[in-house]
């Protein structure tokens, strides 16, 4: 393939509620897709990231200026445009990875929709649906919490995963299982609220024998994991500390956590969340896929690498009305607690026209041959 022209269409889509974590309240899906367009086919891809530095160092008008300066030329001078070739015309660029995720991923649609084939069939897929999770933020009361987790359930989500926060822990766990049982998958992600020093608050959740706890102190620091690990029956996932297969071994080794949250964004694209699966996957280590609040632009692809084997835990895959009244694909809608894997070329979804043009803020190029 070659590169003929690369746009970024700015987008912000309403969330039907407020979805609060640690980190703080997002009320507005707002960020980017990239659209890349080449002399074989077209791809698209969402940015993960936020406007604002607060998950992760990344933010929405920072990559693209990473992608025009930095990514893009390099790309645009490979003499053939393969998504295998991107991660080696990059690697100078240090970190950048939700920026590079993004580009990875619009090329490897067109590539895939160039060959004809899914993208579950080129990560490896081996299920055609998979079991649909939903993430609950932090509420204004308990009754709240307790009425938005009935309502999901109703609705046919096989898992629960609350956020929760310092002051905002064990007495929801609590509520959550009492209210409905011990038979519910349940889980907990602090987004990194927590210290050491909070090691014996942490162990009243080993009661209520969660799934695991997700990131629950300082990012990168996989020692202190590990020493939290040691202290907790509970397992522990690690979300954002994880940026490559190498750290994920690492982890694993040093029994820093023993379930692993794998998103594609966070760890540079889907090539090497495939390499993260792997690695977990041959140490016996469960994986899920997390989510990053995405359109269906977003959701299509992780529901193909969330149907590789080792992703043994539902992950946080929900529909599209679980956070948008209108996205900007045909939605993903939960059968029976499950989505289906999306079977045609690339990642098996395109922007709907109308719903695009209002939801989009802005359209530039950022690179035209």
């Amino acid at each position: 393939m070659k590169l003929e022209r690369v746009e970024i269409v700015h987008v912000a889509i309403p969330l039907v509620t407020p979805f609060r974590t640690s980190f703080g309240t997002m009320t507005t899906k707002d960020t980017f897709l990239l659209h890349v367009v080449t002399d074989e086919a077209e791809g698209w891809s969402e940015f993960a990231a936020d406007p604002e530095p607060l998950y992760c160092s990344e933010f929405v008008a920072g990559a693209e200026i990473v992608l025009r300066d930095f990514l893009l030329p390099r790309v645009a001078a490979l003499p053939h445009l393969t998504t295998a070739a991107l991660a080696p015309a990059t690697a100078k660029i240090k970190g950048h990875e939700l920026a590079k995720a993004a580009l990875e991923t619009a090329v490897l649609d067109a590539e895939l929709r160039a060959y004809g084939m899914p993208l579950a069939t080129y990560l490896g897929a081996v299920r055609d649906r998979v079991p649909a999770g939903v993430s609950v933020g932090i509420k204004n009361s308990v009754p709240e919490l307790l009425d938005d987790v009935e309502r999901y359930l109703a609705e046919g989500y096989v898992r629960i995963k609350l956020k929760i926060e310092p002051g905002w822990d064990v007495e929801p766990v609590r509520a959550v299982r009492e209210r409905f049982g011990a038979g519910l998958p349940l889980q907990v992600d602090a987004n990194t609220a927590y210290t050491l020093g909070d090691v014996e608050h942490l162990r009243r959740l080993d009661e209520f024998g969660l799934l695991l706890i997700e990131e629950p102190l300082e990012e990168n620091n996989l020692h202190a994991h590990a020493r939290l690990q040691q202290r907790l029956a509970t397992p522990v996932c690690l979300d954002e500390s994880l940026h490559h297969a190498r750290d994920t071994a690492s982890a694993i080794a040093m029994d820093a956590c023993r379930v692993v949250n794998v998103k594609p964004a966070r760890v540079g694209g889907y090539l090497e969340a495939r390499r993260v699966h792997d690695v977990a996957h041959a140490h016996g280590v469960p994986v899920w896929c997390g989510g990053m609040l995405e359109t269906g632009i977003g959701r299509a692809p992780n529901l193909a690498l969330a149907a590789l084997p080792g992703f043994t835990l539902p992950g946080d895959t929900s529909a599209s009305s679980r956070y948008f009244a209108e996205d900007i694909t045909e939605p993903f809608v939960l059968e029976d607690g499950h989505l289906p894997v999306p079977t045609t070329p690339g990642i098996g979804v395109k922007p709907l026209p109308d719903a695009l043009r209002r939801f989009t803020r802005e359209r530039r190029d950022l690179y035209a041959a």
